[in-house]
């Protein structure tokens, strides 16, 4: 971690209680300085040789005949306020990713630039962002997290912005110029922990992947991570592929029980949230993420009542890929109050969409070169046909198991793919078997 001192005298500042601090020294304090429930009892020419506020508030508090101050909405409280206080007297204070946002939000609020003094605290601080946090991947997304309890002024003063730049050009670089010692939450090589079989006490240069970034970035929360993701994007230098696969790992961490297609112990609020900037949040390009991973998007979707337009991108983007899906994919639970398990109707929705690919091709052929180009991921070979219908043969099977499956969506759903033809149709009698049986 990336850290920076500042001052050179010890640090005198001494404590009397929970609420109490001042600074030891044999000239008699003439200011208290009171930061929500602390005060500090200090000297005015140290703090007002720097800050142009405490000067306006010693000059209002000695009209009224009264050598104490109040700045309860300082921004990081007394401990920030304290770092700026030392900085003044020139005492030695370390600045680090997990301090210097509160340090320079408190710095401004406390108007301590260039125009009071030369070398005053927000010019340091800003120079030690600048050419060592944002040159950290580790500190600038400590630093980024730090930020949330500071808004809005570190929106204000762009730290939040400077933040997701620095992270998401990071994780856009080549991989060829990336250092291991970039990522912390990778889990290590055979060969780093001394395991590999191979190793013989050489260390080799590391192949560093594409997705060394996709785990750490798991740590952020929700905002922060579709900002950075939507950078990442914007950027265009990580190919589609791999934000999915950022994607699917957050939603994996974030999500309680997202692996097995349910959702558990979750803040309802909260996890709609977050499924939702998933799911604008996903890549565009075909085969960039896995179908199973959109199902199970959906399903989560669907329990915790999101919204109608996000569903809907859902359900097309899975039938522009359905010959990835297998069945147990496909069983999606009813809503709660319908008697049937499975919601059927969202399955005829996707097969419908998958259907319509071709349809669509054929209502208006491509004029140019260029436009067969774009619309050809619309063809559906013989090969995905094929697998659709065995895919619904499948379905139709475990579904038929339903006694209130209603026979007119059983035959909807069988006659979608009736006309892709296939060697046998065994998967689709053992399916009319189960249902005649069951009904039966």
């Amino acid at each position: 971690m990336k850290f920076m001192k500042l001052g050179s005298k010890p640090d005198s500042f001494q404590t009397d209680g929970n609420n109490v601090r001042y600074v030891a020294s044999e000239l008699a304090t003439d200011i208290t300085i009171n930061v929500g429930d602390v005060k500090f009892y200090l000297h005015k020419f140290p703090l007002l040789s720097k800050s142009a506020r405490l000067q306006k508030l010693v000059a209002a508090a000695n009209d009224e005949i009264d050598d104490e101050v109040y700045i309860p909405d300082i921004p990081g409280g007394p401990a920030a306020f304290e770092i700026c206080a030392k900085f003044c007297y020139g005492m030695t204070v370390t600045l680090n990713a997990y301090n210097v946002v509160a340090a320079r939000c408190a710095a401004e609020y406390l108007e301590m630039q260039e125009s009071v003094e030369k070398g005053n605290i927000i010019y340091k601080i800003e120079v030690f962002l600048n050419s060592s946090i944002f040159c950290s991947w580790k500190d600038s997304i400590i630093v980024l997290q730090t930020t949330k309890s500071l808004q809005p002024w570190c929106e204000e003063l762009k730290v939040v912005s400077r933040c997701i730049d620095s992270i998401a050009s990071k994780a856009s670089m080549d991989t060829s110029k990336v250092e291991w010692s970039y990522t912390y939450n990778r889990k290590k090589l055979p060969s780093e922990n001394k395991t590999d079989p191979q190793w013989n006490g050489v260390r080799k240069q590391q192949i560093v992947p594409k997705d060394w970034w996709v785990e750490d970035l798991c740590e952020l929360e929700i905002d922060f991570y579709k900002r950075v993701i939507m950078s990442i994007k914007t950027k265009g230098r990580v190919s589609g592929d791999i934000v999915g696969e950022a994607l699917k790992a957050y939603a994996l961490r974030r999500i309680p029980g997202f692996s097995r297609g349910v959702i558990q112990s979750c803040d309802v609020a909260k996890c709609r949230s977050l499924v939702e900037s998933m799911i604008w949040l996903l890549p565009i390009e075909k085969g960039s993420i896995s179908c199973s991973f959109l199902l199970k998007l959906l399903k989560a979707a669907m329990l915790l009542d999101s919204g109608e337009m996000g569903r809907r991108e859902l359900v097309k983007r899975i039938g522009r890929e359905l010959d990835e899906a297998s069945v147990t994919d496909l069983l999606i639970p009813a809503p709660a109050g319908e008697t049937m398990m499975y919601d059927v109707d969202v399955v005829l929705s996707i097969v419908e969409e998958f259907v319509m690919q071709e349809q669509n091709l054929e209502i208006e052929p491509p004029p140019t070169e260029e436009m067969q180009e774009i619309t050809s991921i619309g063809f559906i070979s013989d090969t995905s046909k094929l697998t659709v219908a065995k895919l619904v043969d499948g379905y139709l099977a475990e579904i038929a198991r339903d006694p209130n499956l209603p026979l007119s969506k059983f035959i909807d759903l069988a006659e979608m793919v009736s006309g892709f033809s296939r060697p046998v149709h065994d998967g689709l009698y053992r399916a009319i078997d189960m249902f005649l049986k069951v009904c039966s």
